[in-house]
């Protein structure tokens, strides 16, 4: 039985080779010709229900008719890390008239990411994307990605990269409350 098992060990080894190849190619083929509807503007948000820093679990729909940012971002990410203090003036400048902004973290460590938003003074609601499934939902490719929601729920503008400077988040701002202004 040695002898059998020695004279075959490496057609054997090719054998196994062979199939972790092609069970991988599959697995990453799948994934680049996967047909995943892409969010453009037009179009609604895929829902989520994820919590905070706190523990408290915020739902996109309970944001609906309001003026919305979702902000997907990391700490790994220099653009994000540059991004947010923009993100948090104009929030500040807008929160009074309606305006909601939320930051999703990427699956980051909730204590990296809150010592991260208490640098920067961040005030609006980090939830954390645990699983990554929200990430997957909206089909993220890059960091920093923020929508624009208006108040009928459905996405006006998406800015893919970064970082925004407040000039650029303000004129998004006016756009979304010119939206509700229309409706």
């Amino acid at each position: 039985m040695v002898r059998i098992v020695k004279r075959y060990r490496k057609p054997i080894q090719y054998i196994i080779l062979a199939l972790v190849v092609l069970i991988g190619g599959y697995a990453v083929g799948r994934s680049f010709f996967e047909t995943k509807e892409v969010l453009k503007p037009g179009s609604e948000p895929p829902a989520f229900a994820l919590a905070d820093l706190q523990n408290e679990v915020h739902e996109l729909e309970s944001y609906k008719g309001k003026p919305l940012i979702i902000n997907f971002w990391g700490t790994f990410c220099p653009p994000c890390r540059n991004e947010m203090p923009a993100l948090q003036h104009e929030y500040e400048k807008w929160k009074d008239q309606g305006l909601e902004l939320i930051g999703i973290n990427l699956s980051e460590d909730r204590l990296a990411v809150q010592r991260f938003a208490d640098s920067v003074g961040a005030n609006f609601p980090i939830l954390l994307d645990r699983n990554k499934k929200t990430e997957k939902q909206y089909g993220l490719k890059e960091y920093p990605t923020t929508y624009f929601i208006a108040p009928d729920g459905k996405i006006q503008d998406i800015v893919v990269g970064g970082p925004m400077s407040e000039e650029d988040i303000e004129i998004r701002i006016q756009r979304l409350f010119d939206a509700s202004s229309r409706t």
